[in-house]
């Protein structure tokens, strides 16, 4: 079914692209978002759960536990970047960080780039990576979300709680079972990461707010999203659905400007362009090789 195939290689750029959007507009601070982002991602799970009994050792289980609550980190790192400096600059800024990160873990941990052409194209990916993001970066304001201190400031943030991504994405790697086996235990340890978010930064309040639970809409939109690209995987292979599911940041980006208005003069539009270029171009070099 060549459709359904190419469904799936679509709808993962399109759930992770309206996700940024989705929680800003129905608005509340980072740890209303994470709570409902944690909570949607966990009623989804148990419902594919309910409909396929997948099955998992207790070695996957607990580090598919361990993994979605790192991925809680880097989560609320994007979702604090949004209130700071807009969708616009954080999801391209994230997302060149979590590709960078990953490509490292996978050469130093699991021996990926093997060869001479491969380690050439992964340099070069990497450097397009940080050239586009610089790029996205550039502001020609002076207060607000264009605070040159703030974005700085943001950046050095997003740089920090991305390794909690890169730990998300590399751990299944290591594991015997992945997929739909683990996205039970994932969204498990999603919620005990938020719970922990919660206490620590004394804001347990977020579970009594209306606003919470509204923003389990965009947990939904990312289940749909990582289920899709579950299947993209088998039907796609890896390489192909990983690039076209980086179209992502395209689409976030987008709808930063178009739904939450976030303003850019023409200089920094052509800057953001050339940088989501480089940062699909730096993914594509880095996962093709």
């Amino acid at each position: 079914m060549p459709n359904l195939s190419l469904l799936m290689l679509l709808l993962p750029a399109l759930g992770w692209g309206l996700l940024p959007p989705i929680v800003s507009k129905i608005g509340g601070r980072p740890a209303n978002q994470i709570f409902g982002t944690a909570l949607g991602l966990l009623i989804a799970s148990i419902g594919v759960f309910a409909v396929v009994h997948p099955t998992t050792d207790a070695k996957s289980f607990i580090m598919a536990l361990l993994a979605g609550a790192f991925w809680i980190m880097g989560q609320v790192g994007q979702y604090i970047g949004y209130q700071k400096i807009g969708i616009s600059r954080t999801m391209p800024i994230s997302t060149g960080f979590q590709l960078i990160g990953t490509a490292l873990i996978g050469v130093f941990i699991f021996g990926e780039w093997s060869t001479t052409v491969q380690r050439i194209a992964g340099v070069c990916g990497i450097i397009m990576l940080i050239i586009g993001i610089w790029f996205t970066s550039i502001t020609d304001q002076s207060d607000g979300k264009g605070s040159r201190g703030v974005i700085l400031r943001t950046i050095i943030m997003l740089l920090f709680t991305t390794i909690g991504y890169c730990i998300y994405e590399s751990i299944p790697k290591g594991l015997e079972n992945s997929g739909l086996a683990i996205f039970l235990p994932e969204s498990l340890g999603m919620c005990l990461g938020v719970i922990v978010y919660l206490i620590f930064s004394h804001q347990l309040d977020a579970f009594r707010q209306k606003t919470s639970y509204l923003n389990a809409i965009g947990g939904l939109v990312f289940s749909i999203a990582a289920v899709s690209y579950i299947f993209s995987v088998r039907d796609n292979g890896v390489n192909t659905a990983f690039i076209v599911s980086q179209v992502s940041v395209v689409i976030s980006t987008l709808g930063g400007m178009l739904v939450m208005h976030e303003h850019k003069s023409h200089r920094e539009m052509v800057l953001t362009v050339l940088g989501l270029v480089l940062i699909i171009a730096g993914a594509f070099t880095t996962s093709l090789f």
